[in-house]
């Protein structure tokens, strides 16, 4: 059998590294995770990003535990939720993450929401520093977190996050955000990078451009779009459980992207978000 394309790996600041492209399974029923995983393995994904709030942990553990390809080769992410923010209540989450995941380790371990009216996400951040101590998580990032969040921690003292996780697309490309997360060597991940897949069937301009560019370059819009993040230096981790799309996703190093389509793709920013704005919670 031959061996699979796989993605580029990216340097995180604690001196791990991170797959660029990875799978999310937000929203993704177990059954429906277990099979997603499964291809997605096949064709080179070695970077499954999962969350509390997903409620597939356990499916997304037992993918991990029944492919062939070994742990050590493959990025496990999980999120720490709302609901558990505060020093002691973030590593007891942990542990049933973990325990859910049926993993000695993650890979990488998030806040997920800063949360800000519980203001309790200073407190959860020690927590995290407390469980990569132990060994259990190999790196600790934040997620939804705004340049203020993340000055807060830096006042705090202790380590800086890896890894920054927002929504991020061709509407919201984040410019000032992915700037301040690189100036702190920080990373930038992208979730809901297709726009949950609305920019891709929006009957405007915005999908002309991204049809002239699939057009000019022999692809479908989507790999356009997952190709612009790469060339952006994101992490990103678009969810699919259609076999061909999750094929189609990962299809994306073996072109280019020049400066009149980077351009091109620049036009479509909007502000417009497909979730909620971090400072509303």
């Amino acid at each position: 059998m031959v061996a699979p394309t796989l993605s580029p790996v990216l340097p995180l600041l604690d001196g791990n590294s991170i797959p660029q492209l990875g799978l999310g399974v937000y929203k993704v029923s177990d059954a429906d995770a277990a099979t997603a995983i499964g291809h997605a393995l096949e064709v080179g994904y070695r970077h499954v990003d999962t969350a509390s709030l997903y409620e597939n942990e356990a499916a997304v553990g037992a993918a991990i535990r029944s492919s062939d390809v070994p742990r050590g080769e493959l990025f496990v992410t999980t999120k720490v939720g709302n609901g558990d923010h505060g020093y002691d209540a973030a590593r007891r989450a942990f542990d049933v993450s973990l325990g859910k995941l049926g993993l000695d380790y993650v890979d990488l371990y998030l806040i997920h929401w800063p949360v800000p009216s519980q203001d309790l996400y200073v407190e959860t951040w020690r927590a995290l520093q407390a469980i990569k101590a132990s060994g259990r998580a190999r790196s600790i990032g934040v997620s939804n977190f705004a340049t203020h969040h993340i000055d807060r921690l830096i006042a705090d003292g202790g380590e800086l996050p890896v890894l920054n996780q927002v929504e991020l697309h061709p509407w919201l490309p984040q410019a000032d955000l992915r700037a301040y997360d690189a100036e702190h060597g920080i990373l930038t991940e992208a979730w809901s990078p297709l726009a949950r897949g609305r920019i891709l069937g929006d009957p405007s301009t915005e999908t002309t451009v991204l049809d002239d560019l699939a057009e000019k370059h022999g692809r479908s819009p989507a790999q356009i779009v997952i190709r612009w993040h790469v060339q952006l230096g994101n992490v990103v981790i678009p969810k699919s459980v259609t076999p061909s799309r999750i094929e189609e996703n990962f299809a994306v190093f073996d072109f280019e992207l020049d400066d009149d389509d980077l351009a091109a793709i620049a036009t479509l920013e909007t502000g417009v978000r497909t979730g909620r704005d971090p400072d509303d919670d």
